[in-house]
């Protein structure tokens, strides 16, 4: 774990800047979600557009990492970083000036809010460049816990919308991104030895990369799970068990936290045993709490801790598939990160429109969670299939001290 050796390798202000600004940007990225229940009462909205709504944020975040990693290889991570801030605070203060009040204006504020979902392309390679290998699980699982700022929106943001309504919300939450914004901009610095730009065909050349498309099905099952969860839980405490905005809002925040507080554990644990075994566990262990949780029980507690126990397990391997990819892609973290964020923000966006669509459907959301379960064993046959050849290719090249 965190002792004097990881201190002395890298820059602590950086990677605490980078977490910092990572937690305020899921914040804000999962906050239709965390408003879902307000937002759809008012506007009137089906399970389908709930669906919609919570994914879209998702899907436009999956999509802007591409483009945020590409920005991270030329102009580096941290004007990166702070161009991607002033956007979101932007569009948050814009929102809360104009009064949004419609399905499709809400619809354009989540894909603006999108960005704030691609600071994971930004965050992670600011605190990975800084970093040996040995040192990659830890550092980004702690950088990666920036994830835990959904916890804030879940406990936090339906409040704040019963007090003051949640168009009030969308101002309030701009104020800590614009402290997050003078901390980054002052402490944050771009580590002295930056990978040189890549041309367009050098970016494309990485997708010819069998690997590369692993570490993509990897991740959009481990984190999609995650953020696919979290954006749509308060509708689903709400709609299957009645639980009011804020309360639905607590439990919310307690899976998250159960998920994001564990992603700098996964790191470490591959650090110790190895990012392949520790994702092989994690694969099990989501797939079968996920299967559970599509039987609704009769008592909201019991399903508060399946959904622990699966968050956990998504959260934990988040942690491991990122101690992975700088092993195989260390001159390539830039664009890699974006690549692979982006997929694992595909996995939410399909696992959130899903739900909602299984739900309008059926009436159940169990065919939308056994559909994701079945992609975890999916992603662990995968694993399984792929791990020797690693073991004895890119793995063999590892530091002795690196586990794979």
């Amino acid at each position: 774990m965190i002792n004097k050796e990881f201190l002395k390798a890298g820059h602590t202000p950086t990677l605490l800047s980078a977490f910092f600004y990572f937690d305020m940007s899921f914040m804000v990225w999962v906050l239709l979600g965390a408003l879902s229940v307000q937002i759809a009462k008012d506007l009137g909205l089906d399970p389908a557009q709930k669906g919609l709504m919570v994914a879209v944020p998702i899907l436009a975040g999956a999509a802007l990492r591409i483009v945020n990693g590409f920005l991270v290889d030329h102009i580096g991570p941290k004007k990166t970083g702070l161009v991607a801030q002033a956007i979101v605070i932007t569009g948050l203060v814009v929102a809360w000036l104009v009064h949004i009040n419609s399905f499709g204006a809400v619809l354009g504020l989540g894909a603006v809010l999108g960005m704030a979902g691609a600071s994971f392309a930004v965050a992670l390679p600011l605190a990975s460049r800084w970093y040996p290998p040995k040192f990659q699980g830890i550092a980004l699982g702690i950088a990666g816990a920036g994830n835990s700022g959904t916890v804030f929106a879940s406990l936090f943001a339906p409040t704040l919308a019963k007090m003051f309504g949640w168009q009030m919300v969308f101002g309030l939450v701009a104020i800590p991104l614009v402290i997050v914004f003078i901390v980054y901009f002052f402490l944050a610095k771009d580590a002295p030895e930056q990978p040189p730009a890549k041309t367009t065909a050098q970016y494309l050349k990485i997708l010819k990369e069998p690997d590369a498309w692993w570490f993509m099905l990897f991740y959009g099952v481990t984190f999609g799970g995650f953020v696919g969860l979290s954006s749509s839980l308060n509708v689903y405490f709400n709609a299957e068990y009645g639980l009011s905005p804020v309360i639905a809002g607590f439990f919310t925040a307690a899976c998250v936290f159960a998920g994001s507080m564990v992603r700098p554990v996964g790191g470490s644990i591959a650090d110790r045993i190895g990012g392949v075994r520790t994702l092989s566990i994690m694969y099990s262990v989501a797939a079968a709490a996920l299967v559970v949780f599509s039987f609704k029980m009769p008592n909201v507690w019991a399903t508060l801790v399946v959904l622990m126990i699966a968050m956990g397990a998504l959260g934990m391997g988040n942690g491991a598939v990122f101690q992975l990819v700088p092993q195989r892609f260390r001159h390539e973290i830039g664009i890699m990160t974006g690549l692979v964020g982006a997929f694992g923000g595909v996995g939410g966006f399909y696992l959130a429109a899903s739900l909602g669509l299984s739900k309008q459907a059926t009436g159940s959301y169990q065919i939308g969670l056994i559909g994701f379960a079945v992609l975890a064993l999916v992603a662990l046959s995968g694993l399984t299939f792929i791990k020797k050849k690693w073991r004895s290719t890119w793995g063999a090249l590892s530091s002795n001290s690196v586990k794979i």
